[in-house]
């Protein structure tokens, strides 16, 4: 097969399956992983692809970075329920790191009743909840992100490269089962990364509607986590298959 009609093919394909692997690509054409990202490249800058981690998708099936007045009005109650779960699992006088988000800021609000914690956080929202909070917080401060509230820059990646928390909570736009956790942008993949890097016990937080979707940015597989919480609209065949490899909670 030459090489327009291999990338035919691969295009056919994502279209189909609205995803393609490289491993699979490889020894569905028997040529080598080379090759194939040598094809992926070339149709991405032909804008008829995107990379993903492993692989491609299509460009109109990634998720963006929602407005935070936008994302502060969607499933509250589910966010709720998370935030209770969450906060179950959090023991005394422990370490909390809370990563930017609305989820995330229903765990701060229950938090807000404990004296017991040291929390970390990259979110203004989250800081300024517990502006009265008898826990000790600290801000990692950095630039602010216009429009959504998160810190981001090199002095959040370098504020968390220098602690060690008990336990993180990671915010999510995207959960799948075999491409893990994703986000819109590299810089926030960056600052997810270098958070579970810091913390010995990873959870990730992610309402139903996240799931079986992919972003720009991979940030971890689903087997570098203890697991996700989640509510109870999420249904039972994604459940199976994310518990093929991580806990679901």
């Amino acid at each position: 097969m030459i090489q327009a009609e291999r990338r035919f093919e691969i295009l056919k394909q994502l279209h189909s399956e609205g995803t393609v692997y490289i491993d699979q690509l490889s020894s569905l054409f028997d040529v080598s992983p080379m090759t194939i990202r040598r094809d992926l490249a070339s149709l991405e800058e032909e804008g008829k692809l995107i990379r993903s981690h492993g692989g491609a998708v299509l460009p109109e099936t990634l998720t963006q970075e929602i407005p935070y007045q936008t994302k502060l009005s969607s499933y509250t109650a589910e966010k709720q329920q998370i935030a209770r779960k969450a906060v179950e699992r959090i023991p005394e006088h422990a370490r909390v790191l809370l990563d930017s988000g609305t989820t995330n800021l229903e765990i701060a609000k229950l938090l807000n009743k404990r004296d017991d914690l040291l929390i970390v956080t990259n979110d203004a929202k989250i800081s300024m909840e517990l502006l009265n909070s008898e826990c000790q917080v600290i801000s990692t401060g950095g630039e602010l992100q216009k429009g959504v509230g998160a810190f981001i820059g090199a002095h959040v990646q370098e504020f968390l490269r220098q602690i060690k928390v008990d336990i993180v909570f990671i915010g999510a736009n995207a959960v799948h089962p075999t491409e893990g956790i994703s986000t819109p942008t590299l810089e926030k993949s960056y600052i997810k990364k270098r958070m579970l890097e810091s913390a010995s016990a990873k959870w990730v937080v992610a309402d139903h509607s996240k799931f079986n979707k992919r972003s720009f940015a991979h940030v971890c597989d689903l087997g570098e986590i203890n697991g996700i919480i989640t509510d109870d609209r999420i249904d039972s065949d994604t459940v199976e298959g994310l518990q093929k490899v991580t806990n679901v909670y």
